[in-house]
């Protein structure tokens, strides 16, 4: 089963994601709490996904974010917010964020987001804004993407852009016929040849150098 911890201010958006996530065989939402909450309901009930809202009135989504990246073993996190261009969000991103989604994602959508966020994927929002992407893009990647991808082999190339599909190793290795391992050599490559830190960050980089189609573009970046 996947664990997953929502955190967001509103109860209704808390009841609505539990409802969704619990119908999934697969998942179950050991807790939905408000923000002060947060590192508490972590510690005790040890989630593998936490889903949290950037902004709430009781406490900073990014502080909350901060003291759990500090963990020994921190879940998986990613941003909940209202707004596509929510200018936390490159913020949150850099703070090591796996992602983020609108809160209006289709339901039906969602189960899948968590399941590629417990494997190891990626979650970005289609409605991902090109101011968005630029900021986060600064001084650490400044060098322009275009020269960076073009570092990478042809099987690098294709494995960076199945991660931009939000797929986890196992389902690349899948789609390219190679085991497990060896395509978390390749992702360890990319993410040296990029010169990030991350899987988000390597979307973020592949995006701005043209390399995703606007059908690879969607809810599971």
């Amino acid at each position: 089963m996947i664990r997953v911890l929502v955190v967001d201010d509103e109860a209704l958006v808390r009841g609505g994601f539990t409802h969704i996530l619990n119908a999934a065989d697969d998942i179950e939402v050991v807790a939905a709490v408000q923000g002060g909450e947060a590192v508490r309901t972590v510690r005790e009930s040890h989630p593998d996904v936490v889903l949290l809202d950037i902004r709430m009135p009781d406490v900073d989504g990014l502080s909350v974010l901060a003291d759990l990246r500090r963990m020994p073993d921190p879940p998986v996190v990613a941003m909940l917010t209202t707004f596509d261009a929510d200018e936390y969000v490159a913020t949150a991103l850099r703070s090591g964020a796996a992602g983020f989604l609108l809160k209006d994602t289709d339901p039906e959508q969602l189960p899948y987001l968590v399941r590629a966020l417990a494997e190891g994927g990626t979650v970005l929002s289609s409605k991902v804004t090109r101011t968005v992407v630029d900021a986060y893009l600064d001084k650490d990647v400044r060098e322009p993407a275009v020269h960076l991808t073009a570092r990478l082999t042809e099987r690098e190339r294709a494995v960076l852009v199945l991660m931009a599909q939000g797929l986890a190793n196992t389902d690349i290795g899948e789609r390219l016929h190679l085991s497990t391992g060896t395509v978390k050599g390749h992702v360890s490559a990319v993410l040296s040849k990029l010169r990030v830190g991350s899987r988000v960050q390597a979307v973020l980089v592949a995006e701005r150098a043209g390399l995703l189609a606007p059908s690879q573009d969607e809810d599971a970046g």
